[in-house]
């Protein structure tokens, strides 16, 4: 077992895979010589070379078009986008030529490619450089969209996103990039890559997150525990498709759920994932689903980014609330 951070697992994930297959490239902004703005590529482009690990132009569309290309002659491009922000340059490339190709083609054509996006809040960033946009690719038929919370994951997760002739947008928890575990870098991955995962048993309530606020949920749940509260946390790691019969069993026991995430409130994740509960488990619960999310606005600046990130507090409230029914 080694402990990584995350930055580290994705790093070793990305450079098994490129070890394991020659067609296998890593591009994007500063991701070579630099490793990266947050080093997640670093010393991949010393290790692999400039053919296979490219720094490209500041043009995000400029990125995914030129991972087309190559995805449509037999590569599988690893595009990074800097910053969460900075993927809507690239939104017409994604939705209509990435997600579209496969169908357009009859199934004939196959785009393995992963696109990979550090997003969410926590690090006093300006405008543009936090952002939770993954509704909108979610929303995209087409796409696969999967995010990590741990490094355990984020070693597996990407390796098998690169395999997958489908194309994946793969969400990186910035805020958590720092976030230590232990992997085992020579083991097997436990779960298949769209599936959720129990990351705490429990029996009281059932408490679902994904990407940053997979680590708030069980800091809530430790306290809740001191009150005598059992909360059961489950990690979606698969926005599409959703894998929700975790969740679905959990409330069938508990009764009470609370969906969390930092993207807006309004037609958010946490919105699917309530009406799918209710439409499933409609007799099993005890109070109506809680939310606990961002606020519909942008993201505010840095000084008061900690007003707007769901904390423990919001969502041991929630909690409060379907005991309260």
């Amino acid at each position: 077992m080694t402990s990584l951070n995350i930055i580290k697992a994705v790093n070793a994930g990305l450079r098994r895979s490129m070890e394991n297959d020659a067609k296998v490239l890593v591009m994007g902004e500063d991701v070579g010589k630099l490793g990266g703005v947050f080093r997640v590529t670093d010393g991949l482009q010393k290790d692999f070379g400039e053919d296979r690990v490219i720094d490209t132009p500041l043009a995000e569309s400029g990125i995914i078009g030129t991972a087309v290309g190559l995805a449509l002659r037999g590569y599988r491009p690893v595009c990074e986008i800097q910053f969460d922000g900075f993927v809507f340059p690239g939104y017409d490339q994604i939705v209509n030529q990435v997600a579209k190709m496969h169908f357009r083609s009859g199934g004939r054509l196959r785009m393995p490619i992963v696109i990979r996006i550090p997003f969410g809040g926590a690090i006093g960033a300006v405008e543009h450089h936090s952002e939770s946009p993954e509704a909108y690719f979610a929303h995209t038929p087409g796409l696969k969209v999967v995010t990590c919370s741990n490094p355990l994951d984020a070693y597996w997760m990407i390796q098998q996103a690169i395999e997958l002739d489908d194309p994946v947008v793969f969400f990186e928890p910035k805020g958590r990039y720092y976030t230590k575990g232990e992997v085992d870098l020579d083991g097997e991955p436990d779960l298949p890559l769209e599936s959720a995962r129990v990351a705490l048993p429990g029996t009281d309530a059932t408490v679902v997150a994904y990407g940053p606020t997979v680590k708030t949920c069980l800091d809530a749940a430790a306290a809740a525990a001191d009150d005598g509260r059992s909360l059961e946390v489950i990690d979606l790691r698969t926005l599409s498709p959703l894998d929700l019969r975790a969740v679905y069993d959990s409330v069938r026991r508990t009764g009470r759920l609370v969906v969390v995430h930092e993207a807006q409130r309004t037609l958010g994740i946490g919105a699917e994932v309530a009406a799918r509960v209710t439409e499933q488990c409609f007799y099993s619960l005890e109070a109506p689903v809680q939310r606990v999310t961002g606020y519909d606005t942008p993201y505010p600046p840095a000084r008061v980014e900690e007003e707007y990130l769901p904390d423990l507090d919001r969502v041991l409230d929630a909690v409060d609330r379907t005991f309260a029914y």
